[in-house]
């Protein structure tokens, strides 16, 4: 009776209005990142021997799973050369100074240097860009050591796999699978603005989703997909090993012994979710048993104003029909 009052379509609509970031300025994002990458791509032409050899489109933005909310695109910044630091501090102060180089009618307070990127500000658009550094040994499937977000540690990665393995999944359920992305990363961003001790990465959300619908979810009805969600972590209380076989075979997996074991599908030895502890995972789980329970009450509620009731301890106020 309740999806009179809520229906797929009414959260489709919601997804739309409140979640998802507007294609125009997705693609104004976009444009923004290629400008930066063409300007790179004419530097390196004029000097070969530059240490910055490609920047990237990376994160959601690459992946088309961004959040309205989104004011920053995530890029990945390939260098190269016998002098490149390997200091973190250092390498992103190198960083700096070469993009300074092929960038000199930027301001000084334009780019930046943090903790573990590099912050290029745009003053027209307000776009931020945050370029993290990957040292490049001349790999031809790019290929290179990521500076971890996580922690600052040099991590083996593949950015046009990791782009590639999001895509065959939303290749398989057009729409629908980066939509339920969109969802859950809005129910976790909700939650984290309510629970201070509430962390669950978009990596790690995104990979446990590709593992349903690997094992055959349905996600075009969306209560329904999300159900799918908060149950699969219910059940599980996130101790399951979760891996795939695009890139490399079981066999080659490494040995993990952490509490939460959700695989890079482009390295089989990294634990993505290596830094969560059992009272992190706890928190996870809880919640998504309460947003559980609230999707089961909405859709058992007889009338509109408890079904609203019951999706806004979903999603939050921002939730109307």
């Amino acid at each position: 009776m309740a999806r009179e009052h809520v229906s797929h379509s009414d959260i489709a609509q919601f997804a739309k209005d409140k979640v998802n970031l507007p294609r125009e300025k997705a693609d104004d994002y976009r444009e923004q990142a290629k400008r930066l990458s063409d300007r790179i791509e004419s530097y390196i032409g004029e000097h070969p021997d530059f240490t910055i050899k490609r920047i990237m489109l990376s994160g959601s933005l690459a992946k088309g799973t961004s959040l309205r909310s989104s004011s920053d695109a995530d890029v990945a910044c390939y260098i190269s050369g016998a002098d490149v630091p390997k200091d973190i501090k250092k390498l992103l102060e190198y960083l700096a100074e070469k993009l300074k180089t092929a960038f000199p009618n930027f301001k000084p307070e334009q780019v930046k240097p943090q903790t573990y990127s590099v912050t290029v500000s745009f003053i027209g658009t307000g776009l931020d860009v945050d370029i993290v550094p990957i040292l490049y040994d001349g790999n031809k499937e790019w290929s290179g050591n990521l500076v971890s977000q996580d922690d600052g540690s040099f991590l083996e990665t593949c950015i046009p796999k990791h782009i590639e393995f999001i895509k065959s999944r939303k290749k398989k359920q057009e729409t629908h699978f980066a939509q339920v992305v969109r969802l859950a990363k809005f129910w976790v961003k909700y939650l984290k603005s309510e629970n201070e001790k509430f962390r669950f990465k978009s990596f790690m959300v995104e990979l446990v989703l590709a593992k349903l619908s690997d094992e055959g979810k349905d996600f075009s009805d969306y209560p329904e997909a999300l159900q799918h969600f908060f149950t699969y972590l219910a059940k599980s209380n996130i101790k399951d090993l979760i891996y795939f076989t695009d890139y490399y075979t079981a066999k080659e997996l490494g040995e993990f012994k952490e509490p939460v074991r959700i695989i890079d599908p482009v390295n089989p030895k990294n634990n993505a979710s290596k830094l969560y502890t059992t009272e992190q995972a706890k928190v996870i789980v809880e919640a998504a048993i309460e947003a559980g329970d609230a999707i089961d009450a909405a859709l058992a509620a007889t009338t509109k104003q408890d079904t609203i009731y019951y999706w806004q301890k979903v999603f939050g106020p921002t939730f109307n029909i």
